[in-house]
């Protein structure tokens, strides 16, 4: 049996993967065993990748966790138009990925993961954050849990995607994009850990609230989860090839390397309906757990 050659990044999320060349494949021991560290940390960091996986090798992998996803603005290729090249340079009119999000969660079935290989990096800066969404309602107190766990919230993406992607001929003139309402405390559907489900790029209101009081406990709820103890930051190195769980964490690309360039590929696997289960087990208590500001509204 395969055994993978993991390093925990911090106790909360993300670890280094060795021993694992993806541009050749792997056989299903490996993957059951990358299954099941992607769901114990969130996000895993394949090193040591001596070149760039081939379009087919990036897709067949990620099919291997469902079925792949189609981004609703920016324009794809390869099959189907999975893989979406980001790429950043001094022309660039946006960077991908710089803030606080995740991926495309203004959907109705947002995607549940997605795979980025780096094929190119600036000469210093380009890290990605990452954020556990776990441990930030970990930390809540069981009254303010409970609180959340009644309220959803709207996703838009109109103010994002509107003219974002003209630089690269996309003409939108006309599209209507995706919006969609999700529970603010979501339950994964595979470990059954309950997580906040709300981002500052996509997330614009709590539905049912009126404007005054649903903003100050949206600000309120954003903070929090961007607390530094919920983050990592990885530095990449050139082939470094990421894979993380956008059911339960969110991430930052940060830009602060212009006028250089950073490039790659990424490929998302298609999700499914975001859900609260009442029956699931309570998280264990966090390690985290600290006083918190109160979340709810006097």
């Amino acid at each position: 049996m395969a055994r993978l050659q993991l390093t925990p990044l911090s106790p909360v999320l993300g670890a280094e993967v060795r021993g694992v060349n993806l541009a050749e494949g792997v056989d299903d021991a490996t993957f059951a065993e990358i299954h099941e560290a992607w769901l114990r940390h969130g996000v895993l960091f394949f090193k040591d990748q001596p070149a760039p996986m081939s379009e087919a090798v990036q897709t067949a992998f990620a099919r291997r966790f469902g079925d792949l996803h189609v981004h609703p603005a920016a324009p794809g290729s390869g099959e189907g138009d999975a893989i979406f090249v980001i790429h950043c340079h001094r022309d660039s009119k946006v960077a991908n990925g710089n803030g606080w999000h995740s991926d495309v969660s203004c959907e109705a079935e947002p995607p549940m993961g997605t795979m980025l290989q780096l094929r190119q990096l600036p000469s210093c800066g380009g890290d990605t954050m990452f954020a556990s969404m776990e441990a930030a309602y970990a930390v809540l107190s069981e009254e303010e849990q409970a609180f959340l766990q009644g309220l959803s919230a709207w996703h838009t993406s109109e103010h994002i995607y509107r003219g974002r992607y003209e630089d690269r001929g996309v003409e939108d003139a006309g599209k209507v994009y995706p919006k969609a309402a999700h529970p603010v405390v979501r339950t994964h559907p595979e470990t059954g850990r309950p997580s906040l489900y709300i981002n500052r790029a996509f997330t614009t209101a709590i539905v049912g609230m009126e404007n005054g009081e649903g903003d100050a406990l949206l600000k309120r709820l954003l903070r929090h989860v961007e607390r530094p103890e919920f983050q990592i930051r990885y530095r990449w190195e050139r082939f470094d090839t990421a894979f993380w769980d956008n059911r339960c964490l969110q991430h930052y690309a940060l830009w602060d390397y212009w006028p250089e360039e950073r490039l790659g590929h990424r490929v998302t696997v298609g999700g499914d309906v975001p859900f609260f289960d009442p029956s699931a087990p309570a998280p264990a208590p966090s390690p985290l757990r600290m006083a918190t500001p109160r979340l709810r509204p006097a």
